[in-house]
């Protein structure tokens, strides 16, 4: 079933890709088996992530950079990770919905995750579903986050390019993201340019910016580092996508030139295979120690435990 499940997704069934990314958010074993032949396809592949505080305009921005990649006959996979409905576990933003109009573009593939309380802004399942995209001949991806806020910098273990996209009209923008996010993006979009305060934002992010470390370079010596660039965008109209674009591609020269591709990717590479461990502890916890950790965690609630020596606890039982 595996191997048959994974040829039509290497031919670009879709159908086939629905079903071996259903199988692997639920964490079936046989969409597991089907990624062990989808993985070598699947290396190389651009990942472009878009995160950013709520309401800055990212699905908005994803939609338009799906439409200046399809100009370029690049076929784009969409992974769209949104906060998890408390009773389903389901994804209840609906991306598809926003981006509809390009549903019947056999050269887009768009999918929303849930997070299912996965910290850091993505869902568990992630890596694999690019994975799969990849596989299937969707060679430029676009990863966008649940927008909340600093929990976000997972996305840079993930995407070759990272845009972080800011408004004005939503306080100190800087403010709220300097602690972490800001430290990811390869790229600022100030989106909703047109509106009062804009300019203001990106003056304040070239501020900061200014009196960051960008490596080596930055002294003069070594290869030349790179410096994000803050490009304003009005998504809704279009404008400022060219630069955005352009500002997109001269990361991808530079990741190349640089060397620090491959660094990224085998940062990708890590990721995924610490994931794989993590859901292997979960699943451990769970058959070898049946209700320890509620019961543990029941200890820590009322204040008899503490985490640290629950944790130490479990898992010398686990070792034992």
């Amino acid at each position: 079933m595996a191997g048959a499940l994974a040829r039509r997704v290497l031919s670009g069934e879709r159908n086939a890709v629905a079903r071996a990314i259903r199988l692997l958010d639920d964490r079936d074993p046989a969409g597991a088996a089907a990624l062990r032949e989808l993985w070598p396809a699947a290396a190389g592949a651009r990942v472009v992530g878009v995160t950013g505080p709520p309401g800055a305009g990212k699905s908005t921005l994803v939609d338009r950079l799906i439409e200046a990649f399809r100009a370029r006959q690049e076929r784009v996979g969409v992974v769209a990770v949104d906060p998890s409905s408390p009773f389903t576990g389901g994804a209840i933003l609906g991306d598809r919905i926003r981006m509809q109009r390009h549903a019947a573009d056999d050269g887009v593939f768009i999918r929303s995750l849930a997070t299912r309380g996965h910290l850091g802004g993505l869902s568990a399942s992630t890596l694999d579903v690019l994975a799969v995209l990849a596989a299937a001949g969707f060679r430029t991806l676009i990863l966008e986050t649940v927008g909340v806020g600093q929990d976000e910098v997972e996305v840079s273990r993930v995407a070759d390019s990272v845009v972080l996209v800011v408004a004005p009209g939503a306080g100190d923008a800087v403010q709220t993201l300097k602690a972490g996010v800001m430290e990811i993006a390869h790229v600022f979009a100030v989106n909703k340019a047109d509106q009062p305060g804009a300019d203001q934002v990106a003056r304040d992010i070239e501020q900061v910016l200014a009196y960051r470390d960008h490596g080596p370079a930055a002294a003069g010596a070594g290869p030349a580092g790179w410096v994000p660039p803050v490009v304003p965008t009005v998504a809704a109209e279009g404008r400022g996508l060219p630069e955005l674009l352009e500002a997109l591609d001269r990361h991808a020269d530079w990741l190349r030139t640089s060397g620090e591709e491959g660094r990224r990717h085998r940062e990708r590479a890590r990721a995924a295979i610490l994931e794989q461990l993590r859901h292997r502890l979960d699943g451990t916890l769970a058959n070898r120690l049946p209700g320890r950790l509620d019961e543990a965690a029941a200890r820590v609630a009322a204040g008899a435990s503490d985490p640290h020596a629950e944790a130490e606890a479990l898992w010398a039982a686990l070792n034992g």
